[in-house]
């Protein structure tokens, strides 16, 4: 398999980190978002919405949308399971997974960070202080949703919600969002960090990884 991935992309990072803790083997295909190639017309055939990640199975078929293909990993390879099966925690898990990925993610993403530059005339501060706003709207949510008393957000193990809380906290740091009102959200980045498999699908380890200066 192929996963057509950014190497800061948070979408990209759950997946990565869902395929890692299942022992799937993928072969990393940079798209670098930065330089527009998600743009180009070879790329747009496997993803008519221009983004990453994209999955692209044994048989050639395309996946795209990171929720989407999560799904279809924990379809297919059950083990270790990321969606519960029990009806009321799968909701628990999806209310935080979809918290992150419906209300947090779809307004601090890069084409809207360029948008409110190239439209709006947003200075950089402007953009700082608008994917702050957003992502410590969002956690605050967030925080009150998941466990007290357990390493992960619901239980011992990962869950979807931890790859999605894991992935959007890097953002946090690289947006110097204050995180001191979010300790299990910290707590749960920790656990999920100290997990090899969720290590290696940090944007830091991936190939097309650049140094910020």
């Amino acid at each position: 398999m192929k996963l057509f991935s950014y190497w800061r992309s948070t979408t990209s990072y759950r997946v990565r980190a869902a395929l890692n803790l299942k022992g799937v083997a993928y072969e990393t295909v940079p798209v670098d978002l930065v330089a527009g190639a998600q743009s180009e017309p070879d790329y747009v055939k496997l993803n008519p919405g221009a983004g990453v990640p994209t999955l692209i199975l044994e048989d050639g078929t395309a996946l795209t949308q990171s929720m989407a293909i999560l799904d279809y990993i924990d379809a297919i390879w059950p083990e270790p399971r990321l969606i519960p099966e029990d009806p009321l925690e799968r909701a628990r898990v999806l209310a935080v997974a979809h918290g992150v990925a419906m209300d947090i993610h779809p307004v601090n993403n890069l084409r809207v960070v360029q948008a409110l530059g190239a439209d709006f005339g947003a200075t950089p501060a402007q953009k700082k202080a608008w994917m702050q706003k957003w992502m410590a709207q969002g956690f605050a949510a967030i925080e009150t949703q998941i466990s007290n008393d357990t390493a992960f957000a619901f239980g011992d193990v990962p869950s979807l919600a931890d790859l999605c809380i894991v992935s959007q906290m890097y953002n946090a740091h690289r947006w110097d969002v204050p995180l001191t009102a979010f300790p299990k959200l910290t707590r749960v980045t920790a656990k999920c960090l100290a997990l090899p498999a969720i290590a290696a699908a940090h944007p830091d380890n991936q190939p097309d990884a650049k140094e910020i200066i």
